[in-house]
């Protein structure tokens, strides 16, 4: 079982994003996984900055700790052949520490270039040949590919590491664990779900399982939730109304109704290093390997120096 930290690009500037990967690394932590948005999910956000721009820097300001896109969208905003080009540079810059997280996206994101928002069959026939591109071009070599959706012609990537980064593909249902099984290297889920883990399993995915879980951390279990709710409320929505929505104020009219106690129940909210231990023993229990914790709390260096002193020791105790 591997620790990592989300970042949340959404809540923070770049320069504070590379500042907390630093602090990650020395917290301990195995990982860190960084979104990768164009607009925040919430108005009280105020922040989405380019993940390859802060990849880059994390690379340099780091010397351990892995990095990770949890994730990236390679199909509308981002052609594969760009995604192909940017995870590679990424590989080399950190020496082979980067892993590439992909998924079908979220319109809120997508549908910033105009072209369209597709149904989730369409979304998904178009990652499979996105992953397909990126694999052919990371092969080396000019390339040529010609898909239902997507196509490339003649192109190179240059600069490749020595060995490409894992692939490992986002799930929130049967049919896309069977991709990440078939195409990928390991599987992304945001949700405690058993079946999810099963289905990769049960297609012949026999990768790392990576997964985020929600805590928020502070000197009150009222100052937690506050803070995860003014922070996280849209995670209370699901994902069927998450990946359509188009924009910040669609998010907070649809977040409107969550409560500060429904935020509380989801998440591990507080000083409690039992409740934060409960939260993530349930996605050890569905099978998950890589947990990336992320912490909706008010002080983010108070929860690194938790994580090092308290948590993270409890934390690798933990089996499934």
């Amino acid at each position: 079982m591997k620790l990592g930290f989300k970042l949340i690009a959404e809540g923070y500037g770049p320069t504070e994003i590379v500042r907390q990967a630093q602090e990650a690394e020395r917290a301990g932590f195995d990982f860190v996984e960084v979104s990768d948005h164009y607009h925040p999910w919430l108005y009280s956000q105020q922040h989405s900055g380019h993940v390859w721009s802060m990849l880059g820097a994390m690379a340099q300001a780091t010397e351990r700790i892995e990095l990770a896109t949890g994730v990236t969208c390679p199909i509308i905003r981002q052609h594969p052949a760009i995604v192909a080009q940017a995870a590679a540079t990424v590989g080399v810059l950190s020496g082979g520490r980067f892993t590439l997280g992909l998924g079908a996206g979220e319109r809120l994101n997508e549908h910033v270039t105009g072209a369209g928002w597709p149904s989730v069959t369409v979304r998904h026939e178009m990652l499979r040949e996105a992953i397909q591109i990126i694999r052919q071009l990371w092969e080396g070599g000019y390339q040529s590919y010609e898909g239902k959706y997507l196509t490339i012609d003649d192109a190179r990537v240059f600069d490749l590491p020595e060995e490409s980064p894992r692939m490992v593909v986002a799930s929130g249902g049967a049919k896309a664990s069977s991709l990440a099984a078939q195409l990928g290297d390991g599987l992304f889920v945001t949700e405690p779900k058993p079946e999810l883990v099963d289905a990769y399993r049960d297609a012949g995915g026999d990768g790392p399982t990576y997964t985020e879980v929600p805590l928020s951390y502070a000197g009150s279990e009222d100052e937690a939730a506050e803070s995860a709710h003014r922070l996280f409320r849209f995670g209370q929505l699901g994902w069927k109304v998450m990946s359509e929505l188009p924009n910040p104020i669609n998010f907070e009219a649809a977040a409107s109704w969550v409560t500060v106690d429904a935020v509380r129940e989801a998440m591990g909210c507080g000083p409690d290093i039992e409740r934060h231990i409960e939260v993530t023993q349930q996605f050890i229990d569905a099978g998950c390997d890589h947990l990336a914790l992320i912490n909706a709390g008010p002080d983010m260096d108070a929860f690194f120096a938790f994580f090092a002193d308290e948590l993270g020791p409890r934390l690798r105790e933990l089996e499934a």
